[in-house]
C-alpha cells in the first residue's frame, strides 16, 4: 500500500489536538494521586537540572524549571528525589549516581524516573546509527566522551533490574534506536497487572534532533506542559491512572501544538513489554473499565483509543492491539471518520479481510470526506477486490480533496495501465507523480518513453 507515513500521521493531526491545559485549569494532583501500593515498593525520581555551563551556553531557567518537577514528584508520593543541580551535575558527579549509588539502593520492585533538563548531543554508534547523549556541567555539547550516552544509560537500567524506568529528557534528542523498541502496553486492558508488573524502560524527550526546546521568558513549554500531564490532563481516558505511554502520548499532542509545529516530543520503549504507572487510580476503574458518560467524554475517549493505536502502528507492533483500539474508538463515536480510515488500512494490509476493509473505507469516506486517505484507502480496497472502475472514482475523489496528493497519482497509473487499459490516463497520472517529486523507476521511464515518442 503506498499510503505513507506522512499521509497517516496527518490524519491523526487532522483529528485537532487537545487544548494545552495550565497548571490552574489542571486537576489538582491531591484529589488523584496516591502511593501506588502493591505496585512498587519505592519510588525514586532522579532529578538533574544543568543551567551554567562551564564550556556551553547557559539555560536560563533550568534549575527553576527542575525543582519545580522535583515538587511535583514529592506530591505524588515518590519516596525519594534526589536533586542535582549545575557544578554537582559534572561528568564524574553523574556517573558516580548512574553506576554506584543507585544500583545500590534501587531494587528489583522498585520505579525510577530520572528527569533532565540541560544541553543534549547526538553522535554516530559504531553502526553509524545515531546515538544521543546528555551532556554534564563541565563538558562540552560536542565532547561525547565526557557525555552520558543513551547506551550508558540503558546499561546503568539493566543492571539496577527495577520494575520501570522512566527517562522524562526536556532537550530535543534522539538516538536509542539501537535497542529496537518493543509494544507500547494497552493502558486501561480488562487484565492490568500484565502491563504493570511487566518490567519496562521508557523515555520521553521534549523535542526530536535538532529541534530547540522552546522556553517562554525562562520557562520551557515542556515542563509546563508536563506538569500539568502529571496533574491529570494526561489522563486522556478519564479512569484515573496515568501511564507513561499515555503521558508520552499528551506531551506529543499538546506542546507540538504549543510550539506552533516547531517542536515535536518523542516517546519510545528501550527495553521490556510493561508500562510504567504514574498515578494510580481507583482499581475497580482499571480493572472494570468505567467508561465515559456524557457525548464530550466519549469523543475524548475515542480519540485516546485512536492515538494509541496510531502509536502502536508506528512502533510496529502487533496490529491486532492496534486494531483493538480502533474497535474501542469507533464504539465510543461511530461518525469518528480517521478511526475508520486507520481499520480500513489494517484490514486492507496488515490484518486482511476485504470485506471489513470495504465496510470500513465506506465509512471512512462518509465521516471523513474531507481527508484524502479516505477515498484513497477505499480506492486501494476496490482495486484488490477487482472493482477497478470503482476504484478510479475513489482515486479521483482523494484528488479533488487533495490535487497534490503524490501516491494517488502512482496508484492511478498503475491502475490505468494495468487494470483499465488506458495507456493515455497512465501516462498522465504518472507525470503528475513524477512533477510533484515521485521517484518510482516505472513512473519515471513510462514518462520518458511518452516523451521520447515521435509527435503525431
Amino acid at each position: 500500500m503506498r499510503m505513507s507515513s506522512r499521509r497517516l500521521r496527518a490524519s491523526v493531526l487532522g483529528l485537532g489536538l487537545f487544548v494545552l491545559a495550565g497548571l490552574s485549569g489542571a486537576p489538582s494532583a491531591s484529589a488523584q494521586l496516591g502511593k501506588p501500593e502493591g505496585l512498587y515498593y519505592k519510588s525514586w525520581a532522579i532529578v538533574v537540572g544543568v543551567e551554567h555551563y562551564l564550556l556551553a551556553p547557559p539555560i536560563p531557567g533550568a534549575i527553576q524549571d527542575a525543582k519545580t518537577v522535583a515538587q511535583a514528584f514529592r506530591q505524588m508520593g515518590f519516596d525519594e528525589v534526589v536533586e542535582v543541580y549545575d557544578t554537582d551535575a559534572s561528568f564524574r558527579r553523574l556517573q558516580q549516581l548512574l553506576s554506584n549509588m543507585l544500583p545500590r539502593k534501587v531494587g528489583r520492585m522498585d520505579r525510577l524516573v530520572l528527569f533532565y533538563v540541560g544541553h543534549a548531543g547526538v553522535t554516530q554508534d559504531v553502526d553509524g546509527k545515531d546515538l544521543g547523549y546528555l551532556v554534564p556541567s563541565d563538558a562540552q555539547v560536542n565532547n561525547v566522551a565526557k557525555s552520558i550516552t543513551f547506551d550508558q544509560l540503558k546499561e546503568v537500567t539493566r543492571r539496577l533490574a527495577a520494575k520501570h524506568t522512566l527517562f522524562i529528557l526536556d532537550t530535543a534528542v534522539r538516538g536509542w534506536e539501537v535497542t529496537a523498541p518493543q509494544q507500547l502496553s494497552l493502558e486501561g486492558r480488562l487484565s492490568p497487572e500484565n502491563d504493570t508488573e511487566r518490567r519496562a524502560m521508557q523515555v520521553i524527550t521534549a523535542g526530536d534532533k535538532g529541534e530547540a526546546s522552546k522556553r517562554v521568558g525562562d520557562a520551557s513549554v515542556f515542563v509546563k506542559t508536563l506538569l500539568a500531564g502529571l496533574q491529570g490532563a494526561a489522563d486522556l481516558n478519564k479512569d484515573g491512572w496515568l501511564m507513561a505511554s499515555e503521558l508520552g502520548a499528551y506531551l506529543e499532542k499538546d506542546v507540538s501544538k504549543a510550539t506552533s509545529g516547531q517542536q515535536h516530543p518523542i516517546s519510545a520503549r528501550l527495553d521490556g513489554d510493561g508500562d510504567t504507572v504514574l498515578i494510580e487510580g481507583r482499581k475497580a476503574a482499571f480493572v472494570l473499565g468505567a467508561g465515559p458518560q456524557t457525548p464530550a467524554e466519549r469523543q475524548q475517549a475515542a480519540r485516546a483509543q485512536y492515538d494509541q493505536a496510531f502509536v502502536l502502528l508506528q512502533e510496529g507492533t502487533r496490529a491486532e492491539e492496534a486494531l483493538e483500539r480502533l474497535n474501542r474508538s469507533i464504539e465510543l463515536n461511530p461518525e469518528f471518520g480517521d478511526a475508520y480510515v486507520l481499520k480500513s488500512y489494517i484490514r486492507l494490509e496488515l490484518l486482511p479481510n476485504l470485506d471489513e476493509a470495504l465496510a470500513a473505507g465506506r465509512l471512512a469516506a462518509t465521516h471523513a470526506a474531507t481527508n484524502p486517505d479516505s477515498h484513497y484507502t477505499l480506492g486501494l480496497v476496490y482495486e484488490k477486490r477487482g472493482n477497478f472502475p470503482e476504484a478510479e472514482q475513489a482515486f479521483l475523489q482523494a484528488l479533488k480533496v487533495n490535487a497534490a496528493y503524490q501516491d494517488v497519482y502512482f496508484s492511478l497509473g498503475t491502475l490505468y495501465a494495468d487494470r483499465l487499459n488506458d495507456q493515455a490516463k497512465s501516462v498522465e497520472a504518472f507525470r503528475r507523480y513524477v512533477e510533484l517529486g515521485g521517484t518510482d523507476s516505472r513512473a519515471r521511464a513510462a514518462v520518458s518513453q511518452a516523451d521520447a515518442q515521435p509527435k503525431p
